[in-house]
């Protein structure tokens, strides 16, 4: 019991640790995997502008909301919500964020899996080679049920290990290490990227706005590539907040969480579209983006091999910190009774989440023919997380910080060490009371289909 306890009084040695801890926390999938290739299906610069734009305006509100629920109550993301509105409904956001990273945990682990054998298998120099086809190549990896299993265990163990470790023994001690290295590769690989032959054709249809090539979906897809790239909705970072000092200013590390975010997308655009172009490869290619056609232009570099280890190590990092928080969220509302140990809840935790992402798993092998609303089991709960769990949570946070919460408190913590953001509580607050959640829902109409 007493290590439960302890667990409950641990905080973020500093500003820097939880900085580094929340960014990584969002700086995932979304940022390296997904943002590249929804900018290349949605006409490059503009969709980037538009996306900077919307993630300042919509985004960073809604970052600054979970802080201020998270260290307001200095609970998890249950809790939070039992002390901050007790004997009422509004605990079910907790509860919701809870099974939505569960759910979303499924199939992220599985995807972390797919990046751990690619890096693993391109360290050995197994990836690139004379004549390979790289679309077989990933059908073949990902068609496997033992390497995809194998995969799979050997993400949630990493996850496993480090969150069972504690807050600044694991997961903060992880973020200072990884994000560094992160930022480091990224900047080799923009380097390399930009030297090539044809690369500023990339680097144009990237960074040059061309407003002719927007479309409405365009709007909307950026709308929730900036909204659902920062980890909020599931109140990931009420929890991650919770462990906060006061003497840190909320508005001012949500800023830089915000900036970090921006930042890894530009550096995901420049170290991946100059090299596409180079080499006369499609940018709208899709989700295979990464697993087929970066591989294609690696191989056909000097040192090739190298660089593609070095990209997939960093993504790799960049999966498993977002991973991080959404074990953390599940783990802290386990425990936060004292009476469990947090090291056998996340060893349990990890063994639960292993078998429910199993059916994900083999959604492209085994369970192919197993259909959900004719969609595979991974595209299904990916559906399920992304288009209605994740803007459902977020919309009751905006509405619950404003409508419920106390008003003096929220002012508070949003103006605490920081005199410039007692300026800015206007403009957040209109920004949360009125933008936000009539953005949200406009997007959330759009995922179900009824807008469009």
């Amino acid at each position: 019991m007493g290590e439960a306890v302890d667990q409950r009084k641990e905080q973020w040695s500093s500003k820097l640790g939880f900085i580094m801890s929340s960014a990584g926390a969002a700086i995932g999938l979304g940022a390296i995997w997904k943002f590249p290739y929804v900018t290349g299906m949605s006409g490059g610069g503009a969709f980037f502008l538009l996306f900077v734009v919307f993630t300042v305006l919509i985004g960073l509100p809604m970052l600054i909301s979970e802080f201020i629920i998270g260290r307001g109550s200095g609970k998890e993301a249950i809790s939070a919500y039992k002390k901050l509105a007790p004997a009422s409904a509004w605990p079910w956001i907790g509860r919701l964020g809870v099974a939505g990273c569960f759910l979303l945990l499924s199939f992220y682990s599985v995807v972390g899996g797919w990046v751990f054998i690619y890096s693993g298998l391109s360290v050995t120099g197994k990836i690139i080679s004379e004549g390979a086809s790289y679309s077989e190549q990933f059908g073949s990896i990902v068609g496997s049920p033992i390497t995809t299993l194998i995969g799979l265990l050997l993400f949630t163990i990493v996850n496993v290990w480090v969150v069972s470790s504690g807050i600044q023994n694991g997961i903060e001690k992880a973020n200072k290490y990884m994000m560094p290295l992160l930022f480091i590769f990224f900047i080799i690989l923009v380097v390399r990227s930009l030297t090539l032959n044809g690369a500023m054709e990339g680097v144009s249809f990237f960074l040059k706005p061309d407003f002719s090539s927007i479309t409405r979906e365009s709007v909307l897809y950026a709308l929730g590539q900036s909204f659902f790239s920062l980890a909020v909705g599931f109140s990931c970072m009420v929890t991650y907040s919770s462990y906060l000092k006061k003497d840190v200013s909320l508005t001012s590390s949500a800023t830089s969480v915000v900036g970090m975010n921006i930042f890894v997308s530009l550096l995901a655009g420049l170290a991946i579209f100059p090299a596409v172009f180079a080499f006369g490869q499609e940018p709208a290619a899709g989700p295979e983006l990464l697993f087929i056609v970066l591989p294609a232009v690696f191989s056909q570099l000097p040192l090739g091999q190298v660089f593609l280890a070095l990209f997939l190590i960093l993504f790799l990092f960049a999966t498993l910190t977002s991973s991080f928080s959404l074990y953390e969220i599940i783990v802290a509302a386990m425990t936060a009774s004292g009476k469990r140990s947090r090291k056998t809840v996340t060893w349990l935790i990890g063994t639960v989440v292993f078998a429910a992402a199993i059916p994900s798993a083999l959604s492209s092998s085994n369970l192919s023919g197993v259909l959900l609303f004719d969609k595979s089991i991974f595209d299904a709960t990916d559906f399920l997380v992304s288009n209605i769990l994740l803007p459902s949570g977020s919309l009751l946070i905006a509405i619950f910080i404003i409508r419920r919460m106390d008003q003096v408190l929220v002012r508070e913590e949003f103006t605490l060490m920081s005199r410039k953001s007692q300026g800015f509580y206007p403009l957040w607050h209109f920004l949360m009371k009125w933008i936000v959640p009539l953005t949200i829902v406009v997007v959330f109409l759009n995922t179900l289909g009824i807008v469009r």
